[in-house]
This record gives structure tokens, C-alpha cells and sequence, in this order.
């Protein structure tokens, strides 16, 4: 698959648009909230006003690249001002795939509270963000159809919010934010919360290395295969023909590849030689990180897809020679949390390349401080992140990491998609 690229005109006007996933109690994707970023902090700027943050740059994002490529057709929960609702900005998006999130620093409640009630008639949704018990949302509380909170420590008192607050507005879905561990989803779950945001889906739900299935040996074999610098189609071959599994989604993928060249691909080897090196790299990565994350939320494969390309991305400007390795290092990088094992254990299990290992346990080497930098970004740490960057590579600038990262989330989605079909 080639690089999905943003257009031109993304790549001048330089888009900070981050997206969170919102799960369901099944743990899967259940929408994307889109939150405005500045280009210089992954997080809401300081000094900037609700309206400008919406009116400048997030519908500009929302036009050039377009909403259902941000939200991989999901729906999308998207926060605006109380300027912005008053002036009908929600009449610039279908009413069907969003949700209007009234930020917490709303003002002039009874007269957004009255716009609401109007756009309701339209089919538009609502929720209120951050709600913190205040009677001065009661206007608003009738009409919204999501509730958003954050969770408290310790979650045993966000469990007496989520049943106060779903008996006074039984016809209100609870979403809690801020979940850190999978032990806070299950007692959320529990209490009746309907709808779940955070990091939890990242991180293991055990810590102890329990081995790998026989079928798993294979993908990482697999795996270490393509971070070699020349690919041995044989060795390839040899594996993927272990596994009836992996052996059927080759063949499907390849043939769906030679469908306009009237071809029909009938065995691994033709598919290998068919697909050429790059492309068989490719397969066989998303493949496996597939078959790995078989159990696991669908989010978490991307994440390991979006890290993995946004590494092979920033090393491809000047590293080329390691994008291969990067590529690897940020799929392996979540790792643990799709086994459920421990990445000291992952590691000296399948006897890794050393650069490859220093990266995943140290964060060391360039390999490392492309791993750190993602990381950091995902964490809206945009001070250390420009750490990393700077010894990556000083050329480089913030935008241009904005624009990989999207470029990186957007292939991320289409990789799942195309193993969805």
C-alpha cells in the first residue's frame, strides 16, 4: 500500500488536529472526539478563545481533509464554543455523524441552552463536557444525549456520580474520561458507566509472561524476518505456509492487488513474487500485528500501525537506512499490552536485533528517540518530545510532525480497513 499523503494545500496550511477514541463496554471504538491543537503545544493554547480555536483552524481541518477520514468513519464528537453554537456553526457538519460537545467553559446558558433545543429538531446531538454537578447546567441537562465526567481518585467516587447522575437523566449515555488502567474500566463498567475514554486500552491487562501460542512464534518470526535489510522470500514462504490463517489473508490481499491485471494468485510464492519486496514487507507486518491483536481492541493495532509508520516516516528523512527497524520498533512497541506479557520478556523470547531491543527496553539510539518522541506526543509532553527531536533530526519542526503524525493515523486506518474487508 502506498503512502496515503495528505494533500498540498494540508502540507502548506499545516493542520493540529488531535483525535481521542471513545469505547463502548465491549471495548470497542465507539467514536472519535477531535480536539483542537496549536502548532506549538499538543494541547489547548493558552490565551486562545473557544470561537477562534473552532472558526480558524479545526473546520479548516475538517475541510481539507474531511471528517469521516479523521474519525475512520466513525462518529465524531467534536467541542464548541458557545459563540460558535449560537452562530449555527453545527450547520457545517451532517447531523448524522457528530455530536456537539458544550465545552465547560460555556457561557450564556439560557440562550445556548434555547439554540440547543432548536438544532435538536434538526437531528443534531449533543453532550456536555466535564460536567461537574453545577446547577447551572440544568437548562442543558434535558437536552443533551451524552454526559462526560472525569474520573475521580479513587473511582469508587465517580461510581456514586454515574448512578446520581444516569437516575436524575435516564435518557443520558455517561461517558467518563481520564482512564488510566484497565481495572478502572472494569469498575466504571460495573457501576454503569456506558461509554469509556482514556489511555486503558495502551496498557496490559497482566504483567506476567504466560508464552506464546505456537501460531504467535510464527508472526514473530515473520516479524524478524522483514526487519532484515535484504528479504529472503523463502524463509517468508517457509513461515506464512505454517499457518492456514495467515497463508488465506496473503493470498486474499494479494489477489485483490492483481485484480486489474486479470491474475490469479494461487500460491505464497506467487504472491511473494507478484508483490515485490516492499509490498510483501508490508503484508507481513500488518498481518502479524493483526493476528497478534486478535482479543484486543482494534485501537490497539492501530496504535502499534500509527507509531510503526510515523517512525519508518521522520527516520525516512534522513535515517532511511533504519526505517525498516523503525517500523518494527513502534509495532513491537505495544507489544505487552497485546500479549500481555512483559517487553523484557517479549524481547529476550524471540532474541531481538540488539538496536531493535535497546530502542524497545532503553530507548536508546536513534531507533529509541524516534520511540520516545511518539510517545511523549501521545502524552502531550511537546517539551520533551522536541528533545527527542532535536537528536533525531534539528531540520525538523513541529509541523512537520504534526503532518507525519496525521499522515501516520490516516494509514493506520486504512490498514484496518483493509483487513476488516
Amino acid at each position: 500500500m502506498k503512502l496515503h499523503n495528505i494533500s498540498d494545500e494540508a502540507q502548506k496550511i499545516t493542520q493540529f488536529v488531535a483525535r481521542q477514541p471513545i469505547f463502548d463496554i465491549d471495548q470497542n471504538v465507539f467514536s472519535y472526539e477531535l480536539l483542537y491543537r496549536d502548532s506549538a503545544n499538543n494541547a489547548f493554547p493558552v490565551g486562545t478563545s473557544d470561537v477562534h480555536a473552532t472558526s480558524r483552524l479545526f473546520f479548516n481541518a475538517l475541510m481539507l481533509v474531511g471528517l469521516d477520514r479523521l474519525t475512520a468513519h466513525h462518529l465524531a464528537f467534536i467541542n464548541l464554543s458557545s459563540e460558535t453554537i449560537l452562530d449555527n456553526f453545527p450547520k457545517l457538519l451532517l447531523p448524522e455523524n457528530s455530536v456537539i460537545e458544550i465545552v465547560e467553559r460555556t457561557g450564556n446558558i439560557p440562550a445556548v441552552a434555547e439554540r440547543v433545543q432548536e438544532l435538536k429538531k434538526e437531528g443534531y446531538v449533543f453532550a456536555l463536557d466535564d460536567y461537574d454537578g453545577d446547577l447551572k447546567w440544568e437548562p442543558l441537562l434535558a437536552h443533551v444525549d451524552y454526559i462526560k465526567i472525569e474520573i475521580d481518585d479513587p473511582v469508587i467516587k465517580t461510581n456514586m456520580r454515574i448512578k446520581k447522575i444516569k437516575r436524575a437523566n435516564p435518557h443520558a449515555k455517561v461517558i467518563v474520561e481520564r482512564i488510566e488502567t484497565h481495572g478502572q474500566f472494569n469498575t466504571l463498567k460495573l457501576a454503569g458507566c456506558d461509554l469509556f475514554q482514556g489511555f486503558f486500552f495502551s496498557r496490559p491487562e497482566m504483567i506476567t509472561y504466560k508464552g506464546v501460542e505456537p501460531s504467535k512464534l510464527t508472526v514473530f518470526d515473520l516479524l524478524r524476518f522483514t526487519a532484515k535489510e535484504t528479504l529472503c522470500f523463502k524463509e517468508v514462504h517457509q513461515r506464512v505456509a505454517r499457518d492456514v490463517a495467515i497463508t488465506a489473508r496473503v493470498l486474499k490481499l494479494a489477489n485483490a492487488r492483481s485484480g486489474k491485471a486479470n491474475l490469479v494468485i494461487t500460491s505464497i510464492s506467487q504472491a511473494v513474487i507478484y508483490l515485490g519486496e516492499d509490498t510483501i514487507r508490508q503484508f507481513v507486518r500488518v498481518l502479524a500485528i493483526s493476528e497478534l491483536g486478535v482479543e484486543k481492541p482494534t485501537e490497539l493495532t492501530k496504535l502499534a500501525l500509527t507509531r510503526a509508520q510515523f517512525m519508518s516516516l521522520i527516520l525516512e528523512q534522513n535515517n532511511k537506512e533504519l526505517t525498516e527497524q523503525g517500523y518494527l520498533v513502534g509495532l513491537f512497541s505495544v507489544l505487552d499490552a497485546i500479549l500481555d506479557a512483559d517487553l523484557k520478556d517479549i524481547v529476550k523470547e524471540f532474541t531481538l536485533d540488539t538496536a531493535i531491543s535497546d530502542a524497545l527496553l532503553l530507548e536508546s539510539g536513534i531507533l529509541g528517540n524516534c520511540l520516545s518522541l511518539i510517545k511523549e506526543f501521545e502524552l502531550d509532553n511537546i517539551d520533551e518530545a522536541m528533545v527527542h527531536l532535536a537528536n533525531i533530526n534539528s531540520e525538523l519542526h513541529i509541523g512537520d510532525i504534526f503532518n507525519f503524525l496525521l499522515d501516520a493515523v490516516l494509514y493506520s486506518d486504512d490498514i484496518i480497513e483493509a483487513i476488516a474487508e
